[in-house]
């Protein structure tokens, strides 16, 4: 699925982004937003006693979850939607067969929920109980060795489930419903390309993604959580785009084992593909910012306070500035409404009205 960027489409894009040079793709000095709109948030009031570290909402119909990662007893909380009423707790944490070791991303599927536990490299799935108001945990799915620490997946086209391929040697595991492997394919675009031939395993931590796609467009879309790199693909039309803004590549020192220090900026928060456009949380802070604060007592917020809206096909749409640092979000288009996970604050679900 991996192509340039025809020259076409580069035409079209030259307008709004400041071009630089070809690489793998289109390389772009900037990403220019038409307009900035700044946003006041509204807090919901919870029983944030519940939380730990609140870090994703995951909504469906009338329900949504809120996804602890450092869950004391369970690592997800179940409420009704849009108003926020707490009904239960699930994914109890613990070392037994029937617990969580850790959570690293979650999805609802129709009425089912599925958790991924990295550690136990296994999805997790429950169903709601309309009767109790409880999630009960119905299967567990053991990935294929191939996935290799797994931290985030989406259900994709033909039922199966893409991971993010850690190891570097492609760009993602496509395994089928049963968790075997059905495929690898993609390559990491860096610039470097000897580095990722040399060590693939420590360019695939470097460049550690998140993702989400939408069924309803067949948008499949992958944003660095360092740099600044946004690819997109269309299942439907068959085609591959490549976006980098003036932050460029993930930049990471390779350590004695081996291992990738980033050492860079810190790049995407979250990211949503709804029917309509790609919502993504950008924090933007170096990394040496970032540790300069916490040395002097001073650590700066988790999150992001920028939210960028880009069409389908990956040209800017809208820049929204955000009163609160955020890393999750869940756009409701129909509402017109934006929420948001602050984990800075005790009670951490942001409302944020864009009609």
């Amino acid at each position: 699925m991996k192509k340039l960027i025809s020259l076409i489409v580069l035409l079209g894009v030259l307008s709004v982004y400041a071009f630089t040079k070809v690489s793998f793709g289109v390389e772009y000095s900037e990403i220019v937003f038409p307009k900035t709109e700044e946003l006041k948030g509204i807090v919901v009031p919870l029983d944030s006693a519940l939380f730990r570290y609140p870090y994703r909402l995951r909504v469906n119909e009338d329900r949504v979850v809120i996804e602890d990662l450092h869950g004391v007893d369970h690592f997800f909380h179940l409420f009704t939607y849009p108003d926020f009423r707490y009904l239960s707790s699930f994914g109890q944490r613990g070392q037994g067969p029937e617990e969580m070791l850790t959570v690293d991303d979650s999805r609802w599927r129709g009425n089912s929920f599925w958790g991924l536990d990295n550690i136990k490299s296994e999805l997790v799935r429950w169903d709601f109980d309309e009767g109790r108001n409880q999630m009960i945990r119905k299967e567990r799915v053991k990935l294929d060795k191939a996935t290799f620490r797994a931290f985030d997946f989406v259900f994709y086209k033909d039922n199966s489930i893409l991971i993010p391929n850690y190891s570097g040697d492609t760009r993602f595991c496509q395994v089928d419903k049963t968790g075997k492997l059905i495929k690898k394919w993609g390559t990491i675009p860096t610039d470097d390309k000897d580095g990722l031939e040399k060590t693939p395993y420590v360019f695939g931590q470097g460049w550690s993604s998140m993702i989400d796609y939408s069924s309803v467009n067949g948008t499949l879309v992958a944003v660095t959580q360092f740099g600044e790199v946004m690819e997109i693909w269309d299942a439907t039309k068959n085609t591959y785009k490549l976006l980098k803004g003036k932050l460029g590549d993930p930049k990471f020192e390779v350590s004695q084992q081996k291992y990738a220090i980033p050492a860079g900026v810190r790049g995407a928060n979250d990211i949503q593909v709804t029917d309509r456009a790609i919502y993504v949380v950008f924090r933007g802070v170096s990394m040496k910012e970032e540790m300069l604060a916490h040395q002097k007592g001073k650590p700066l917020p988790q999150g992001g306070q920028t939210i960028r809206v880009f069409s389908l096909d990956g040209n800017p749409l809208k820049e929204y500035k955000l009163d609160h640092s955020v890393s999750g979000i869940w756009v409701d288009e129909q509402m017109g409404k934006i929420w948001a996970v602050d984990v800075n604050s005790d009670e951490p679900i942001v409302e944020y009205n864009i009609k």
